[in-house]
């Protein structure tokens, strides 16, 4: 790659050369296709990539928009279009690469994992797991979770897999939601070289209003003590050896839900987001293809944990329905030195490599020269995901790991859109540091105002989706209301309600989108959405405190970091002195409501927060305050104008 002007990366012609999609120019075609006969593409797409039992009769429904229905009348099953299909070309071929954190490692060819997930799917059928019924999964990363995740699809049960490191509380409020029948979860794993638990949280979120879970399943990992509950608890390692490898996939409408993801919402209540399998497997196998350019050849690894969107889309379904060989590690990066990741890329010869901006930005500032000590010469393609990346960051990535040859593709995407949206394509677009550049042919993203119309060069303005896509949220589990509100109530163009992402951004002279950020109150840590509202109710179980206003500020490793604004009872006892002591007990209180990635890192008393006449805080204003900039925002309508001064001079003082 070589440096233009207007500060863009230039790919390289020999990588361009062996592409899938070689050039601007083919981006533009494809782009031009699905402009002018929008179903058409998608129904060339469908009919090239998926293997269809029966085949659909209508590409796209809109009578009932937003709940839009793709490929109606075709059956297909999301764990054969991943497995079975792969059978003649690949089932000696490695689908799974696995390394523990404390160096164990295994290795799954596809004709093994197509056996040992049609175990897996016999033994979900002995708990009584029929199609529909939801399965929690509280698991490590490890193999078994992606057989588990497969099994469920096999048989056509609905998967919902809880990042294991959601406390009880977190854990359950997901069970209840789905009214899970079946729990499958690790006695633990290895952390930091030391051994952590799993099964005691699922042993206490099971404690009450849990009625619904009748069985819970164990797979032995790290060996720890555990308590067992006869006629509920069962050894998955046991129970497995016994089961046939024979397993005949169960026929699934299009339109049949594949699994249910839970991501925070500025409501409070996390938002049971559902993807069904046709449009979804489609996406992810595209997105793959294009904006990783995976070849049969390719070592791929995505750090991400299964737990979140990333870790369902790229490191499990959407590599397995390409037939690539997909990393799955255990563990963190910096165990036992910072230089565990440069040696798994290295030794397994990772030619695409996925992960976080908060990931980069940590190891850049733990271990600047790290990466030098070893052979990275395999990467091809590097990505990122989660968050917008800062071009310091961007630019280290580039040159230490990627050796100034590996294009970035910086992508934006949702939990709610499936896969990729907005993203470079490795050898056909100019990268621009911080830019996620353009969408996807097929999506149709753009930057507009409440009315539909397109913001100009630099202008902040909604990122939205305009037309529907086959793997877009299908809705909320069990609150057809509140999906409508969350993502369809915001923005209009030509009198239909379109798809905004709760994300800001604003177009460069290039044509390209840079975003912003979130434009809710939902916080970016790390990567990880967390709603403010759950934060708040969390820090309400306090006895001191009488209301709080929580905001994101940016932290030079995690992206953002939280701050919270809290209120105290007039009758506390607490000692505004021991703030100190008081910020420990509300992440404590944190840690056991939500986990561990939600963490205060300043706090701030107040005797008010900023509310409009009705009510609603503004955070916004709370927000600019807490990040020292100028307040620009209109707060003559407040219910009491002066608190907004009251606050500032607070952050000020404390700052000096």
């Amino acid at each position: 790659m070589q440096h233009k002007n207007q500060n863009l990366f230039k790919p390289s012609k020999e990588f361009s050369r062996n592409a899938r999609i070689k050039n601007i120019c083919e981006y533009y075609d494809l782009w031009n296709e699905a402009e002018e006969n929008f179903e058409q593409f998608w129904k060339n797409k469908a009919l090239e990539k998926i293997t269809w039992f029966s085949p659909f009769s209508k590409v796209l429904n809109q009578d009932n928009a937003p709940f839009y229905k793709w490929f109606e009348g075709g059956t297909l099953n999301v764990s054969y279009q991943c497995l079975d299909r792969h059978m003649k070309t690949r089932r000696n071929k490695v689908a799974i690469m696995f390394e523990g954190e404390m160096g164990d490692f295994e290795v799954y060819t596809y004709r093994r994992l197509l056996h040992e997930v049609c175990k897996a799917a016999n033994l979900l059928k002995k708990f009584g797991i029929e199609k529909g019924d939801r399965v929690v999964i509280y698991m490590p990363m490890i193999p078994e979770t992606a057989i588990i995740m497969l099994a469920c699809a096999r048989i056509g049960a609905i998967h919902s897999v809880v990042f294991g490191g959601f406390s009880p509380e977190a854990l359950r409020d997901r069970i209840i939601d789905a009214k899970a029948k079946l729990v499958v979860t690790a006695d633990g794993a290895f952390r930091r070289g030391k051994p952590y638990m799993l099964k005691p949280a699922v042993d206490e979120a099971l404690e009450k209003d849990c009625e619904c879970v009748k069985k819970v399943l164990i797979v032995i990992r790290n060996k720890e003590q555990i308590d067992y509950i006869p006629g509920r608890d069962y050894i998955y390692n046991e129970l497995i050896k016994n089961e046939s490898y024979k397993c005949e996939p169960e026929i699934m409408d299009s339109e049949d839900l594949l699994f249910l993801l839970y991501t925070s919402g500025s409501t409070g209540k996390p938002k049971g987001v559902m993807h069904s399998s046709a449009g979804y497997i489609l996406w992810a196998q595209m997105t793959m293809e294009w904006v990783f350019d995976i070849k049969d050849m390719d070592n791929y690894w995505c750090s991400a944990d299964v737990g979140w969107i990333t870790g369902h889309t790229y490191s499990i379904y959407g590599p397995l329905a390409c037939g690539a060989t997909t990393l799955i590690y255990e563990g963190t990066p910096t165990y036992p030195n910072s230089g565990r990741w440069w040696r798994m890329i290295e030794e397994y010869q990772i030619s695409k490599f996925y992960t976080s901006p908060t990931a980069i930005r940590m190891l850049h500032a733990d271990s600047p020269n790290e990466p030098k000590k070893y052979d990275l010469e395999s990467l091809e393609v590097l990505g990122t995901v989660g968050e917008p990346i800062n071009p310091n960051a961007w630019k280290w990535f580039y040159e230490n790991v990627g050796n100034s040859k590996a294009p970035i593709v910086d992508t934006w995407w949702q939990t709610e859109t499936g896969g990729h949206m907005i993203t470079p394509l490795p050898g056909a677009t100019a990268l621009k540091p911080g830019s996620a550049t353009l969408p996807l042919p097929g999506i149709f993203a753009q930057i507009i105002d409440e009315e539909g119309n397109i913001k100009g060069v630099g202008e902040d303005g909604l990122l939205c989706i305009v037309k529907p896509w086959p793997s877009m949220i299908r809705g909320i589990w069990g609150d057809e209301k509140r999906y409508v509100e969350s993502y369809f109530s915001q923005a209009k163009q030509n009198g239909k309600a379109v798809y905004f992402s709760g994300d800001g951004a604003f177009y460069d002279e290039n044509g390209y989108i840079t975003i912003t950020g979130r434009t809710d109150d939902v916080v970016n840590v790390a990567g990880h959405r967390i709603g403010t509202a759950e934060i708040e109710s969390a820090i309400a179980k306090h006895s001191s405190v009488a209301e709080s206003a929580v905001v994101g500020v940016e932290d030079s490793i995690k992206g953002e970091t939280l701050f919270a604004f809290v209120v105290l009872n007039r009758d506390s006892s607490c000692d505004l002195g021991s703030s100190v002591e008081t910020l420990k007990e509300l992440n404590d209180i944190l840690r056991v409501e939500i986990g561990p990635i939600a963490k205060i890192e300043k706090i701030l008393y107040t005797p008010g927060l900023p509310k409009t006449r009705s009510g609603k805080i503004m955070r916004r204003i709370l927000r600019t305050i807490a990040r020292g900039e100028e307040i620009k925002q209109d707060i003559s309508t407040l219910e009491d104008s002066h608190i907004v001064q009251t606050i500032a001079n607070l952050v000020k003082a404390e700052i000096e």
